[in-house]
C-alpha cells in the first residue's frame, strides 16, 4: 500500500515554483537601474521565466513516469535552489536572465509531481478535492508575489527577493528527503520508448487535448488581467499603484471560494457537470466585464467584481479539468499532467501577450478572458463528447 504524501508539503513545493514568477515585477524598476538596464530587458526576466515553466513540464513528466517522483522532484528543487542564489549574485542583466530561466526549470518540478503524486495516491472524488488546493496555490502566486516581492525590494533591495526563495527551496528541498514517500506504483518505470510512445499518444488524443487544452483556457487566461492591472487600474482607474495588489489578492478569495465550492458538490454534481457549469460562470462574468468596457462604464468595483466572479469558476473547473487530463492514460500520469502544465503556461503566456495589443488595456484584457471561457468551454464538450463515445464503443 502506497503511503500518502503529506498535502502541505505538495502545496508548498507547488507555490514556491509560482510564488517566483511575479514577486520579482515590483523590482523591475530598482533592478533596472541598479543593473543599468532597460525595463525592457528585465522584463525578459519574467516572460524566461514564463518559458522555462512551460519547456520544463514537458521533461519533468516523463522523467517521472520513468525513474520515480522522489528523485525527479529533488532534482528540480536542488535546481531551484542554485538558480535562486545565482539570480541574487547575479553581476548584469545576461546572468540574471540565465538564472531565473533555469529557476523556473527547477520550480516546475512541483508543479507536475505535486498533481501526479496526488493522482498516484488519491482515489475518486478525493482526487478533485485535493487538486483543488494544489490548483489554488498554482493560481496564487500571481496574486500574492506582488505584495511580498514590492515590500521586500523597497525595504531591502531586490537581490533579497531571491535570497528568500533560495531559503524556501533549501527548505522544500530537506523536508521533501525527509518526508516525501515515492509515490509511482511498480518496481521500475517503463522503457523510454514505451514512454515516447505513450506521450505521443496523449498528443493523439481529442480527449486529453480537449480537457489540457480548455483546462488552459479556463485557468490561465486570467494573466491577461493579471498583466493589464497596473495599466487599468493606474491608468484609466487613476488609483494608487500600492491599490493593484491589493485587487489582484482579492482574486484569489474569489478562486479560493470556487475551491471549497468544489470540494463539497463534486460528490453530489459530479466532474463533468461541474467543470462546463464552472467555465460557463467564467464565460458569463467576462462577457459581463468585456460589456462594461464597451460601455465606457469601468470603475474599480465593476472590474473587480466580475473578475471575483470568474475567479470562483476558475477555482471550480481548473481541479475538475485536470483530473480528467490526467486520468486519461493511467499509465503515463506524469507525462499528463507535466503536458497539462505546458498547456496551461503557454496559454496564460499568449493571453497575456494579447492583454497588451490595443490602445485600450481594459478592453484588450476583457476580450482575451471573453474568447478563453468560449474556446474552453468548446473544447470540454469536444473532450466529453469523444471520451463518451470512446465509452460507449468499450
Amino acid at each position: 500500500m502506497q503511503h500518502e504524501p503529506p498535502l502541505w508539503l505538495l502545496v508548498l513545493i507547488t507555490f514556491s515554483g509560482t510564488l517566483a514568477m511575479h514577486m520579482f515585477v515590483p523590482a523591475l524598476p530598482n533592478a533596472a537601474k541598479d543593473l543599468g538596464a532597460s525595463v525592457a530587458a528585465m522584463q525578459m526576466t519574467i516572460s524566461l521565466y514564463i518559458l522555462g515553466l512551460a519547456i520544463g513540464q514537458l521533461v519533468y513528466g516523463p522523467l517521472a513516469d520513468r525513474f520515480g517522483r522522489r528523485p525527479t522532484l529533488m532534482l528540480g528543487l536542488a535546481i531551484y535552489t542554485v538558480s535562486g542564489v545565482a539570480a541574487a549574485w547575479a553581476p548584469g542583466v545576461p546572468a540574471l536572465l540565465v538564472a531565473r530561466f533555469f529557476q523556473a526549470l527547477g520550480g516546475c518540478a512541483g508543479l507536475v509531481l505535486g498533481r501526479a503524486m496526488v493522482r498516484d495516491t488519491a482515489q475518486g472524488d478525493d482526487v478533485v478535492r485535493r487538486l483543488a488546493l494544489l490548483t489554488l496555490m498554482m493560481m496564487a502566486g500571481p496574486g500574492l508575489a506582488p505584495l511580498l516581492g514590492g515590500l521586500l525590494s523597497a525595504s531591502l533591495g531586490w537581490r533579497s527577493i531571491f535570497l528568500l526563495l533560495t531559503a524556501l527551496g533549501l527548505a522544500n528541498l530537506a523536508l521533501t528527503w525527509r518526508l516525501l514517500p515515492e509515490t509511482r506504483s511498480g518496481p521500475a518505470g517503463s522503457s523510454l520508448a514505451s514512454l515516447r510512445r505513450d506521450y505521443l499518444g496523449l498528443l493523439r488524443s481529442p480527449v486529453f487535448l480537449g480537457y489540457a487544452i480548455g483546462g488552459g483556457c479556463a485557468t490561465t487566461s486570467m494573466y491577461a488581467f493579471v498583466a493589464a492591472a497596473p495599466f487599468i487600474f493606474v491608468n484609466d482607474l487613476h488609483r494608487p499603484d500600492y491599490e493593484v495588489g491589493l485587487y489582484l489578492a482579492l482574486l484569489i478569495l474569489g478562486m479560493a471560494a470556487g475551491n471549497l465550492l468544489i470540494g463539497r458538490l463534486v460528490g453530489r454534481i459530479g466532474t463533468e457537470r461541474l467543470m462546463v457549469g464552472a467555465n460557463l460562470l467564467s464565460v458569463l462574468s467576462a462577457a459581463l466585464l468585456l460589456g462594461v468596457v464597451l460601455a465606457g462604464e469601468l470603475t474599480v468595483w465593476l472590474a473587480v467584481g466580475p473578475m471575483i466572479l470568474f475567479t470562483v469558476g476558475v477555482g471550480m473547473a481548473s481541479p475538475a479539468a485536470l483530473t480528467k487530463a490526467v486520468s486519461v492514460n493511467p499509465r503515463v500520469v506524469g507525462s499528463a499532467a507535466g503536458l497539462y502544465g505546458f498547456c496551461q503556461m503557454a496559454v496564460g503566456a499568449a493571453c497575456s501577450a494579447l492583454a497588451g495589443l490595443g490602445q485600450d488595456q481594459a478592453l484588450s484584457a476583457a476580450a482575451v478572458l471573453f474568447a478563453a471561457g468560449a474556446c474552453a468551454q468548446i473544447t470540454f464538450w469536444i473532450a466529453l463528447s469523444r471520451e463518451g463515445r470512446r465509452g460507449g464503443a468499450a
